[in-house]
Formats: C-alpha cells, structure tokens, sequence
C-alpha cells in the first residue's frame, strides 16, 4: 500500500444557497495524520466526503497523489473510508464484511480470504472470521471496519468520527491503537472529529475548522499554545477569556496587566493597549492568599478524583481551574491567592473577519 499525498486548491462546496466550504486550501503530506476538528457545520465531514469522492466540489480543484481527481467519482479513487456508524453487513461474517469489497471489485473469493485475514491479523482480530457484528463489542465492530478499509490498500484512508460511539475507556484505547496501525503502516489518513483530545492523541497536524473555513492549522502543541485567534483558543481546551493591557517592551516580549498582576508575554505582534489573553485552566495554581496580589474567592469546587474543577471569583473575572491536588483542596467560600504558569496564558490576536464569534 503506497501512501499518497491530498491537496485542495480553493474548494468550495455549495447546496444551494448555502456554502459549505468556502474557499478551503491544503496539503496532506504521504503517510502522516490530518485531523479535520471544529463544530458541528462547519465543513470537516464535507471535507472529507469530497476526498473519498461522494461529493464533488463547485469550485476549485483536488489532487491525490499529484493527480488531478476533481471530476473523478468515488469507485475510481484509491480510498477508503471508514464511516462512523462503521456499516457492516448484520448477515455476513466478519470475514464475508472484510473480503466484500474485494469480492465485488473481481478478486477471487479465495484470494479475497487470505487477504481478509492478513487485515483482520493487522488489527487484531485473527480467528473471529465466523462471527456476526452482532456478536461483537463496539471496539471490535470498529477493527471490523477498518480491517474492511485496510483490505483494499487504498493510497487514503479517512475517518469519519470512529470513535463517537464508544465509551470513554474504549475511545481512548481505540485512538491509540488507530494511530499505532497508522504509523506502523506509514499510511496517509484524514481523520475527523469535534473531540480535542482526540485531535491532539492522533494527529501529526489539526486543521481546525469554523463556518466553511479553516481557521487555523498546525501541529497540536503549536495550536494549543499559540492560537491564532480566540475561536481557536477556545476550541482546543478550555480556555478563560480576559482582556488585559499590553505594553511592548521589545520585539518580542510585552508587559500584559491583568487587574493587579502584570505578566511578561510573547506580544506576537500586537500593539500597545487592550489584548485579549487566554489562559488555561491548568495554567492557574491555588496559594495561600497571602503569598499572591490576585486573590480569588472560591464559588464551586467539584472533585474528580484525580483532581479538581474549580470556579473561582476574581478581580480579573470569573475564572476555571483545575488543580492536581485533590488531597487538600479548597473550601467553597474560602479565599486563595492565584499564581500563573506562562506557559499556559497566551495573549490572542482578533479576528476581523468576526469567525471567533460563537458558532
């Protein structure tokens, strides 16, 4: 299977009166891991139906593997795709599910079934050929179907949000084995999902996606630590949005007020005066109150275990935070003073445009 390269040159998309995609430019390098990540509507399943050729675009061209597929339909592209429903067929085998595709292209049947268990081996899936779907899990079901996609060697494979019906555990183990068989197969996959966390367990880049367009991509630490706009910030992780006050002090670093505290900063080029800063939740720690100028009252306190949520009351506004110390945690009502991780607090440049709006 020989990993194949995507690039979109200003696609658009339109049904109608409503515009899709709207003017969306990318590349897709051979055997890495693209995740398609925004909110519902905002054109990453369009995206990726368009690869796979179950839509064509209204404008602009697509590339696979350097060649020109605008106007080729879906039967003759070499791609896969592995749904979110995952699709089997309830009456046949395992096996009967991953040798179809096969089957129906003109392989012969025996040569299909030694392929079928070569892609059911890859997954680890070997010696459940007789089955039914309906006797298997939900993660089981979800091998099935990429075992189905894996059998055709496609030069793409796409993921339409695979992992939404499993439970938390089961998300999390199933991601990890996708992204195994990924780099293990040097395969070319676009991957898409409204999950974060799960765009950053997989993904080598994330395009993140709002109304039609791409709002930002990159690699997932740089987006998460370096979001171009507060749609983004927002988007990847939680984030609590405050205005501060910047003043440069050289090329690169600023001095950013918020309300009693002051913080050196990358200013990333924005001017003197108000910014918007994002901070993250894990980037705010709870002191004694005495030992910060930013003192918080805490409003909700909410143990998970491992850690705690809180909801804090402060002179910068109303703030979220979680803390690893769920041994000693902080009274509801009480006071803390507040310290801030520079990493985790970024000053956002606006968007023009109006796409950070809520969707």
């Amino acid at each position: 299977m020989k990993a194949a390269s995507i690039e979109f040159r200003q696609v658009v998309k339109r049904y109608g009166d409503v515009v899709a995609v709207r003017g969306v430019s990318f590349t897709v390098a051979p055997g890495t891991l693209v995740t398609l990540l925004g909110p519902s509507g905002c054109g990453k399943t369009t995206i990726l139906r368009l690869i796979a050729g179950l839509e064509l675009p209204t404008e602009g061209r697509i590339l696979i593997g350097g060649e020109d597929v605008t106007e080729v339909g879906a039967a003759d592209r070499d791609v896969s795709m592995v749904f979110q429903s995952y699709a089997l067929f309830p009456h046949m085998s395992v096996l009967e599910n991953v040798r179809y595709g096969l089957v129906v292209s003109g392989t012969k049947v025996a040569d299909a079934e030694a392929r079928a268990r070569e892609a059911l081996a890859t997954v680890g899936l070997t010696g459940y050929d007789d089955r039914l779907p309906s006797e298997l899990s939900g993660g089981q079901q979800q091998r099935v179907a990429v075992a189905r996609a894996l059998v055709l060697e496609p030069s793409v494979l796409l993921f339409d949000e695979p992992l939404s019906n499993l439970d938390a555990r089961l998300r999390r183990q199933m991601r990890e084995e996708i992204r195994d068989l990924q780099q293990r197969l040097k395969l070319t996959v676009v991957y898409v999902t409204h999950d974060q966390a799960e765009a950053m367990a997989v993904s080598d880049r994330i395009i993140v996606m709002n109304r039609a367009e791409i709002a930002q991509e990159g690699a997932p630490r740089d987006l998460y630590e370096r979001p171009g706009d507060r749609f983004v910030a927002g988007f990847m992780g939680d984030a609590n949005r405050v205005t501060g006050t910047l003043k440069r002090r050289d090329d690169t670093l600023g001095d950013v007020a918020l309300g009693p505290l002051t913080l050196r900063l990358p200013h990333r080029n924005l001017p003197d005066g108000p910014v918007d800063v994002a901070i993250r939740p894990e980037a705010i720690a709870l002191v004694d109150a005495a030992a910060s100028p930013v003192r918080a009252t805490v409003k909700k306190a909410v143990y998970l275990g491992g850690l705690v949520e809180y909801t804090l009351d402060t002179p910068i506004g109303e703030l979220f935070a979680v803390s690893l110390a769920a041994a000693r945690p902080h009274a509801v009502a009480t006071d803390a003073g507040l310290e801030f991780a520079p990493r985790g607090v970024v000053v956002v440049p606006p968007d023009p445009s109006g796409r950070d709006a809520a969707p």
